[in-house]
């Protein structure tokens, strides 16, 4: 049975179609990790032109799924439940830390106008930018720790965390996103800081439990 079984590709595929449907069989363990995405072979099998699928594994580079080796070319960096652990506690750790500090008022109005370009991203149902903007929520809390270090390093995260939000984000709606990030905002208005760092921490756990269903951990 071939990893790409499955797969549909219809005339109007495009290369983060492909991307999407490469991911998905990633995902369900069509491809395990260190395996190659050879070009040829997958072009030859979906019947579509080899830049189209080169450029749909540059997408998936990207997300932080695939990474591109000397002699190899793109090798799949399987998601496994230890990964997910991994990247999610190095999130949580900097983000509770962050909440558990009051934002000076600069900070509050940074993170409220993440908040309302979020809501706007929902208003037009729009997938990527509305992961963009969650990224960029996130990245505004971090950025209360008032350290350019950690605010770097939590960048480096998010290529990562950009692909386990696109997974996420198809099996939520829009308005379900905002309500998620409403209950972290609304505390950190009120400066109940301890509430924050409650909410941000469900938050985090409920989307690691998600994730792990989603790998049928």
């Amino acid at each position: 049975m071939s990893a790409l079984d499955g797969l549909e590709v219809r005339r109007t595929t495009t290369a983060q179609q492909l991307a999407d449907g490469l991911s998905e069989r990633i995902m369900a363990g069509a491809f395990g990790p260190g395996d190659r995405l050879r070009e040829s072979a997958i072009a030859a099998e979906l019947g579509v032109a080899r830049n189209t699928i080169r450029e749909a594994v540059r997408i998936l580079e990207l997300t932080g799924l695939v990474r591109y080796e000397v002699n190899r070319g793109a090798v799949v960096i399987a998601p496994t439940p230890e990964k997910i652990d991994a990247l999610y506690t190095a999130r949580e750790r900097l983000e509770t830390a962050a909440l558990a500090r009051a934002p000076r008022p600069e900070q509050l109005q940074a993170l409220t106008e993440a908040f309302e370009a979020l809501e706007e991203a929902a208003d037009k149902d729009d997938l990527q930018q509305i992961v963009d903007l969650d990224l960029a929520f996130h990245q505004q809390i971090v950025a209360l720790l008032d350290s350019a270090r950690l605010d770097e390093f939590f960048a480096g995260l998010t290529q990562e965390l950009r692909f386990y939000l696109t997974v996420l984000s198809k099996e939520e709606t829009p308005d379900q996103v905002i309500a998620e990030h409403r209950a972290i905002l609304d505390p950190i208005r009120l400066g109940d800081r301890e509430k924050a760092v409650a909410e941000v921490r469900a938050h985090i756990d409920t989307s690691v439990q998600r994730l792990k269903a989603k790998l049928g951990s």
